[in-house]
């Protein structure tokens, strides 16, 4: 069998090294970009995902270039502690959960991709652009090179838009769409080399319903005290005259621009301003998602990751969808007995799930709690307690690990989702 994988993200290469795990071969990813280079700030691995990474024989080096997330709190402006729970192995998942800079994560995955399928199978400079399913089920894909100036065309039995939120595949699939649907707040995002704040391990939330800061450490410090690769996203509602053309991850911008806006969430453990003032790189991007879509499969067809589901980024949810995506989708094509079977087997298991946490997202996912908190005392509170009710927080947590089946119970006990040994399928 052959695959093309239109993408080289996170999903992209999970789903070729899966594919090679399971014993399917003739993977071939497509790559836009002539070079993969470590763009990107950070990001969250959640359990449910590291287990997955960690089947594939990647835990140690990720490991290496990462560091284990101890607990996650959720402050209000003032800097006061709503909740705090948590994160990884002492929550009591089996897997941890890291705090990883994009760049890093996707350089562990395309060199292990490299190593074990070989140093051609990702193509760079190779931007998918179209396909014409063919009367046998297969596709025929449309490459476009741009650096090189010229065109070709991919026979493959299966097709993996793993594109990202403004992929190319989606849009032939969907074309009436348009662009990716704003919420009206702006996201800063940018890392910093910073001392540990709390106990080195913290990742934090704060702000209210207008404002908000995420910061947490991507690296531990090389002695005591030292600096740390540290994280940090602020977003805002956006103002009026405030217009974006395009989603652009990577637009640059000067921090002195914004940094008047998060002036004051100054607190006595993390001064969030004096991240943003001396931060090595800093972005700016409209926070967009997609709606979600009746279906992701069109016969040898389907969409994977931000190209099928891309949501707000609450409760870490991005690329560790797009970690499990790849393994169900690696599983299926394995196991069934066409290409087809296997994307619409992969689409029923996967769909409806994504769909409950896109819609999670857009109504903050766990990060409600701040905006409760607000809207019950801005001013602040003496004690938490009086502003919630009896287990009400620790439920808003729950749920939210439950709706998407990466609470801890169901992530150390649910059969493993590689494809079993001298399984058949669709090879």
């Amino acid at each position: 069998m052959s695959t093309v994988i239109a993408g080289g993200g996170i999903g992209g290469l999970t789903t070729a090294l899966s594919l090679h795990a399971a014993g399917v071969g003739g993977v071939r990813v497509l790559e836009a970009v002539p070079e993969i280079r470590p763009l990107g700030v950070g990001l969250n691995i959640l359990p449910n995902a590291v287990r997955e990474l960690a089947e594939l024989d990647l835990l140690d080096e990720l490991l290496a270039v990462s560091l284990p997330t101890g607990s996650l709190g959720f402050h209000n402006r003032h800097g006061q502690l709503i909740w705090r729970e948590p994160r990884g192995m002492a929550a009591g998942y089996r897997w941890p959960q890291l705090s990883i800079h994009r760049g890093r994560l996707q350089a562990v995955l395309a060199d292990a991709v490299r190593r074990r399928l070989g140093p051609d199978v990702i193509v760079t400079d190779a931007r998918v652009e179209g396909f014409t399913p063919r009367e046998d089920g297969g596709v025929d894909v449309r490459v476009h090179h741009p650096a090189a100036g010229r065109h070709s065309e991919v026979a493959a039995d299966a097709l993996i838009g793993a594109d990202g939120i403004h992929s190319k595949v989606r849009a032939c699939l969907y074309p009436d769409e348009g662009p990716p649907p704003w919420n009206g707040l702006v996201v800063w995002r940018g890392t910093t080399m910073a001392p540990p704040f709390l106990d080195g391990r913290s990742m934090i939330i704060a702000g209210d319903d207008r404002r908000r800061a995420v910061v947490y450490p991507m690296s531990a410090a090389d002695e005591p005290g030292g600096p740390v690769l540290m994280n940090w996203a602020v977003a805002r509602t956006a103002d009026a005259e405030t217009v974006f053309e395009e989603a652009d991850w990577n637009r640059a911008v000067a921090p002195e621009t914004f940094l008047h806006h998060f002036a004051d969430l100054d607190f006595d453990w993390l001064d969030v301003p004096a991240l943003i003032r001396t931060a090595r790189e800093a972005y700016v991007y409209p926070m967009v998602d997609r709606d979600p879509l009746p279906r992701w499969t069109h016969g040898p067809v389907t969409l994977l990751g931000d190209a099928a589901h891309a949501m707000y980024p609450m409760g870490s949810n991005g690329a560790t969808q797009s970690i499990v995506d790849a393994r169900v989708l690696a599983r299926e094509l394995a196991c069934r007995e066409s290409p087809a079977a296997a994307l619409a087997s992969y689409e029923a298991e996967r769909l409806p799930v994504l769909t409950g946490i896109q819609a999670s997202a857009r109504r903050r996912g766990p990060e409600v709690v701040i905006d409760l908190a607000h809207e019950r005392a801005p001013g602040g509170f003496g004690d938490v307690a009086g502003i919630f009710g009896d287990g009400e927080l620790e439920s808003i947590s729950a749920e939210f690990a439950r709706l998407g089946g990466f609470d801890p119970e169901t992530v150390n006990t649910r059969p493993s989702l590689a494809a079993a040994t001298g399984a058949g399928g669709a090879r």
